[in-house]
């Protein structure tokens, strides 16, 4: 346990029974590997100088608050020849893990994050809070790139975007339509996705999913997908030591996270574009 503040460090030492660093270098000495949840800004920093000192790393989401970081943090993995997982947890969601096995030709998404208020993580935009989350999905599901954003947010109670709505076009036609916001007054996870002559719903939070078919002649099939339910962040850590173990590739790589990062930097950037806008047309008037 590695910590800035050292009454947290001394907490959490007492209830897990585990051992507080004073620093980087004493950590990596005494461990094989390192889970780094600091604020998203030092992801990049605290990342690099682990691997260098020899620890495979999972990073909490976002791997960095910007594309050069994200890319410095997996090359250094590259080079060092080190496991680099990004903590995209809901890639480890049982609904989602249910989902893959049925997807064919994903054509348009419908995708909903919003939550209450609250203080956590307002050092970054909702988009790299929440949204990122999904942007983690659809890329891998699509297995591509988009090639093209809009994207709308604004700010309430935060100097930071706190609520945006996002179009991707990938190539091939799929469209995803994505909304997160962290200023709503309920908590909803869900996705909804249409492929070739069914359309299924997914709630992250329920951990279920109902899949809806049209069968010849025009019959409307209905059932829902065998999830098995379990603790995705349990998941998430067994899947970074089993690829330690093995010497393999995550489930969520370094290079995953660093292109949802990508993509989510490009929808700030559409996301600045249309307040410019917006403020042009009010001074207009």
């Amino acid at each position: 346990m590695l910590d800035t503040d050292q009454s947290r460090a001394e907490t959490a030492a007492r209830d897990f029974d585990c051992r507080i660093f004073s620093s980087l270098e004493e950590a990596a000495e005494k461990s094989d590997a390192a889970v780094i949840a600091t604020p998203t800004t030092t992801h990049a920093r605290i990342g690099c100088r682990l691997i260098e000192l020899g620890l495979d790393v999972l990073v909490e989401k976002p791997i960095a608050d910007e594309p050069e970081s994200g890319l410095r943090l997996v090359e250094a993995a590259e080079k060092h020849q080190k496991i680099l997982q990004a903590g995209h947890l809901e890639r480890f969601n049982p609904a989602i893990l249910a989902l893959e096995k049925v997807l064919t030709k994903p054509l348009f998404f419908e995708i909903h994050r919003l939550s209450e208020f609250s203080p956590r993580s307002l050092d970054v935009d909702v988009v790299l809070d929440l949204m990122i989350h999904d942007i983690d999905v659809v890329l891998a599901i699509t297995g591509l790139m988009p090639e093209e954003i809009r994207a709308a947010g604004i700010s309430i109670l935060s100097p930071k975007v706190d609520i945006a709505n996002v179009r991707l076009q990938f190539p091939g036609g799929c469209v995803a339509n994505l909304t997160a916001s962290r200023v709503s007054t309920e908590r909803v996870r869900k996705l909804r996705l249409f492929q070739p002559h069914e359309y299924i719903s997914l709630d992250y939070g329920r951990q279920d999913a109902v899949r809806f078919r049209v069968d010849p002649p025009m019959k409307i099939g209905f059932e829902s997908l065998p999830v098995a339910k379990d603790e995705p962040l349990r998941l998430e850590l067994e899947e970074f030591f089993a690829a330690i173990q093995q010497r393999r590739e995550p489930r969520t790589s370094g290079r995953q996270g660093l292109l949802a990062l990508q993509v989510a930097c490009g929808i700030l950037a559409k996301i600045e574009e249309h307040a410019r806008i917006v403020k042009q047309t009010l001074a207009a008037h």
